[in-house]
């Protein structure tokens, strides 16, 4: 496929996605088994382009004075990737599967830059009915933080300290370039390629042999607040996948036990060959069975519970850019009751003495500081752990500088730290 025809397609996909609002990766398939035609390197370009209109849906709209997906496409075009109008008139010359040529409207639109008074919504690219949140969150810097949460974000891989070590893995990886990552101490970050994806890491032999996993380093950050250590008992209440289980089994050394349950099965089913591949024995994956609850044993026991709760993703828009855009008030209404919920469920399986840590991948303060009050004023047993004190023990203590302090906890941003956005705060029971 010609450049041009990407682009055209494109257009097409973000024209599906305005008329069946779904996610980008369903209308990205369905476009690919319909045109067999396009290569896997057509594919990777397109979704690329897709991603990226979605990143600067709303200043694109403003510049080119429309929000149809030619519009966007073009606005990203100069606001984005930086082409000047003669560029972009190159690519829409009208030829056979290239989309129709400039108008002078749009040539003059594309020549202008995003207005310096441009609202915070339009600058930061997000909907605009989240501006108070947003606004509570981040105050005068909330578009300087929401345009870094639309940026392409890296890929991030936490070394499996059960096998190997950071330093001989980066050795071992070093085709692909990989860097420390600033924060997390086992953690490596690889950049995207220029159209925006990086490399095919599944299929290298160092993860097929589980040297490492792949994980956001605000996610591997997460697993240390945790504080989890050899002997302790652990539940991870919403594990998932279980990238968070594994990164507390190799802190806890294989040592100790922890619980990974998910009130979805379906969510939990890849953890088993995860545990494998890693070489994790102290795991015991707690699969959920009708009403029946697979935790009922454990009340009052846990050293440490590590909710990783269910929420909006606000924070990982850098990954799934159509997800801001399909985000509605109910959905976020709906999240804030699971999350209650779910602390509710975690408070009783504390011991005396013993740490709820609670995590979000959001930066909304309804999933996160409000969730935590919450609780405090449900269950007068838990009290807020100052966060100097976790990061000092999690040995942390350089995400003081750098990450939001919250009510609560602390809230990570791609702008600050380098990560996704992840909200993490830590409760102890007293008595």
């Amino acid at each position: 496929m010609t450049p041009a025809a990407r682009l055209s397609a494109a257009m097409e996909i973000l024209a599906d996605l305005d008329a069946r609002r779904r996610p980008a990766s369903e209308a990205l398939k369905d476009w690919g088994l319909s045109h067999r035609f396009a290569g896997s390197k057509d594919r990777a370009a397109i979704a690329s382009l897709v991603h990226d209109s979605l990143r600067r849906r709303a200043s694109a709209s403003r510049v080119m004075g429309s929000d149809n997906p030619r519009a966007v496409v073009l606005g990203m075009l100069a606001l984005l990737r930086g082409q000047d109008v003669d560029a972009i008139a190159e690519l829409c010359d009208g030829s056979r599967f290239a989309p129709a040529p400039l108008s002078d409207e749009e040539r003059a639109r594309l020549a202008k830059p995003l207005p310096a008074d441009a609202p915070a919504a339009v600058a930061g690219d997000y909907p605009e009915w989240l501006d108070d949140a947003l606004n509570e969150a981040f105050g005068e810097d909330r578009a300087a933080e929401m345009q870094a949460l639309a940026t392409r974000a890296p890929v991030d891989i936490r070394a499996n300290t059960l096998k190997t070590d950071r330093t001989a893995l980066q050795d071992m990886l070093a085709h692909l370039a990989p860097v420390e990552t600033p924060h997390a101490p086992h953690g490596l970050r690889i950049l995207p390629g220029p159209d925006g994806r990086g490399p095919s890491l599944q299929s290298e032999p160092e993860f097929i042999k589980g040297l490492f996993e792949i994980q956001d380093e605000g996610s591997q950050l997460a697993a240390l607040a945790s504080g989890a250590a050899p002997g302790e008992q652990v539940i991870d209440l919403c594990a998932g996948g279980g990238g968070k289980t594994l990164a507390m089994a190799a802190l806890m050394e294989n040592r100790g036990q922890i619980f990974a349950t998910d009130s979805d099965k379906r969510r939990l089913a890849p953890i088993h060959d995860r545990l494998a591949r890693a070489g994790i024995r102290n795991v015991q994956v707690r699969t959920p069975r009708g009403t029946e609850d697979p935790l009922a044993d454990l009340a009052d026991s846990a050293d440490c519970v590590l909710v990783d709760a269910p929420c909006t993703g606000a924070g990982t828009w850098r990954r799934n850019p159509d997800a801001k855009w399909r985000l509605r008030p109910g959905s976020l209404s709906g999240r804030v009751g699971e999350q209650e919920r779910v602390l509710d469920r975690a408070a009783a399986l504390v011991r005396p003495g013993g740490r709820l840590v609670y995590v979000t991948c959001s930066i909304l303060p309804s999933e996160n500081d409000a969730a935590v009050a919450g609780l405090l004023a449900r269950d007068p047993r838990f009290t807020a752990v100052p966060d100097a004190e976790w990061l000092a023990q999690a040995g942390l203590e350089r995400l003081a500088d750098v990450s939001r302090k919250s009510g609560y906890g602390r809230q990570l941003t791609p702008l600050r730290t380098g990560t996704d956005g992840f909200f993490i705060a830590v409760l102890r029971r007293t008595g």
